[in-house]
């Protein structure tokens, strides 16, 4: 991923989904807002008890950075689950000024209308995007351990290949910043369903003297992927520690729980008849 700056705003952007000029994507870093400490500067989440104002002019300038409008913005309520919405041009600005808005127990978007913005929110879960640069398509999902578990990046791949025709060796994924494998440290709680459901599960975690075991949701994430059809050479894993990285990224688990979110955001320009190339 490249870090990029405008107007104050940093984020990151993914090489592989740079050539695609009618894509607008970006991962936020914690860089360029208004909010307070211990949200400080640009929280962009309403659920974490920052002033509700505050996150809507972080929302406005990292939009505004991206070249997009807040109005055309959607948010979902994020509960961990592998629940996919197809997002259509009459859900523009569903959860983007306050968070009652906001899709119902939703963790995964797709949508292949221009101009609609799909976004969900972090520090420490993995975000995924999605793009099938054929059919014109473009997904997120929020993948913690559980949506990671319940294969929630291979959940968005059947709702492209249902609705809109993709086929998985077309699409581009990006495994955007989280807590990385040197930090996510957990215990039979989360190892015990990892078991049930990844035959190699001991391949994709680090056994620890205490008991414990760290997790690699990057590689799980990976993996997951690949299962789903996608060739390999087409997934971008960041490999950025949000936990490690705390001067530029906000981390639950550093931060004992008192900070506040990124965001991931993708869109299709509005002129999405022109072929992208």
């Amino acid at each position: 991923m490249k870090l990029v700056e405008k107007d104050g705003v940093k984020w990151l952007i993914f090489d592989h989904f740079v050539q695609y000029e009618q894509v607008i994507h970006g991962f936020s870093t914690r860089i360029g807002g208004v909010s307070d400490i211990p949200f400080a500067t640009l929280n962009l989440a309403f659920h974490v008890g920052d002033d509700p104002g505050s996150v809507v002019e972080n929302r406005r300038r990292f939009c505004q950075a991206l070249g997009l409008d807040l109005a055309d913005l959607t948010a979902g309520e994020q509960v961990h689950s592998d629940k996919i919405r197809v997002v259509i041009g009459q859900d523009r600005g569903c959860g983007a000024v306050d968070y009652d808005t906001a899709f119902s127990g939703t963790d995964g978007f797709v949508t292949d209308e221009p101009g609609v913005v799909l976004s969900s929110y972090y520090a420490d879960c993995v975000p995924l995007y999605i793009l099938d640069p054929e059919q014109q398509v473009v997904g997120l999902a929020h993948g913690g351990w559980k949506g990671t578990i319940m294969r929630i990046g291979a959940r968005i791949i059947e709702k492209m290949v249902e609705q809109f025709q993709t086929k998985p060796e077309d699409c581009l994924i990006g495994i955007g910043p989280s807590i990385g494998p040197c930090c996510y440290e957990v215990d039979r709680h989360v190892i015990t369903p990892l078991q049930q459901e990844f035959v190699n599960w001991f391949e994709l975690v680090e056994e620890k003297e205490n008991g414990r075991w760290n997790l690699d949701l990057w590689k799980t994430n990976y993996q997951v992927f690949l299962e789903a059809g996608v060739n390999p050479a087409n997934i971008e894993v960041s490999g950025l520690c949000t936990s490690c990285n705390t001067e530029l990224f906000f981390s639950h688990r550093a931060e004992d729980g008192k900070t506040g979110r990124m965001a991931s955001i993708i869109a299709l320009e509005p002129k999405k008849q022109q072929e992208i190339s």
